[in-house]
């Protein structure tokens, strides 16, 4: 079994976590819309991650909706000591499967209440206040939104506060408002538009969260990170993975899969060394990313 120690630590609120975590958008059904095609199989993921020292779970009630909060609750409930399971609100599905903004103070507040019935929980871990558009970030202020969470958290419902999907102008008033320990953007080998902002959470000790390690490749450079990654005996899943663990001791990762063998895969990026000269040839399929992928 893989030791996923090898990638190391980092603090997220008062917990500390490996850096190797689990997302489980991809245990709902086709398009993260209702069940999942094998509801055992999707069970069998969740234990094998934690059995597989997996103690961070990324998850959302409108995954789904409701489907992989409550696949948690099935697969792990009572928690083991140690689980931080991480949770994210600011959006709803429609009847058609679209995304849909659900930002005030109503919605975030049936929200959490939604998560924390599912989840079977008296308190969430970390509630990260998912802000953005389908494909990206846009400004705007966030003052109303995570005022309302903070006072949930003040009530005791909520541990700690992150954000999802946010510029660095809105992280900056975010931590005026609360304490912010975790940012979830979209990150990868290609597309690095956070690359300062990673660095300058690191040293304000925030954990980085990226999302959609493959999303946004071009043709040429899945190609070449497929090339990469055929040298090193390895997934070019792998290989982005253990990149991600290489850009900055702050990045969390959540890569999801609803297939066991898929995660063992996953998982052993902790374990994966790259050379100077595999780290050069990553850093040359770099550059203007393709098409941003949309964001959940």
């Amino acid at each position: 079994m893989t030791d996923i120690t090898a990638a190391g630590s980092f603090t997220l609120g008062d917990r500390t976590v490996k850096r190797l975590g689990y997302g489980a958008m991809q245990l709902a059904g086709p398009g993260v819309f209702g069940p999942p095609r094998d509801h055992d199989a999707a069970l069998a993921v969740l234990r094998d991650a934690v059995a597989s020292g997996v103690d961070h779970i990324d998850t959302s009630d409108f995954y789904g909706p409701h489907v992989t909060n409550k696949l948690i609750r099935e697969a792990l409930h009572p928690y083991p000591e140690g689980l931080t399971i991480v949770t994210k609100v600011g959006a709803v599905r429609g009847a058609d499967a679209s995304w849909n903004p659900a930002l005030s103070a109503a919605d975030l507040t049936g929200a959490v209440h939604d998560n924390l019935r599912h989840l079977g929980v008296e308190a969430l871990d970390v509630v990260n206040l998912r802000v953005g558009g389908i494909l990206g970030p846009s400004e705007g202020s966030i003052e109303e939104q995570l005022t309302t969470l903070a006072g949930l958290q003040q009530q005791g419902l909520i541990r700690h506060l992150g954000l999802s999907n946010v510029t660095a102008a809105q992280i900056e008033q975010g931590r005026g408002i609360a304490e912010i320990v975790c940012v979830q953007n979209h990150y990868n080998l290609v597309h690095r538009e956070d690359d300062a902002l990673i660095d300058a959470l690191a040293a304000a000790g925030i954990a980085y969260v990226p999302f959609f390690p493959l999303g946004g490749f071009s043709p040429l450079q899945s190609s070449t990170l497929s090339r990469v990654a055929a040298g090193l005996d390895a997934t070019p899943m792998q290989v982005a993975l253990a990149w991600l663990l290489h850009r900055s001791p702050n990045i969390l990762l959540i890569p999801g899969t609803s297939s066991v063998a898929h995660l063992r895969e996953n998982l052993a990026a902790a374990e994966l060394m790259l050379s100077e000269d595999a780290l050069a040839e990553l850093e040359g399929v770099g550059g203007a990313s393709g098409s941003a992928a949309p964001h959940a």
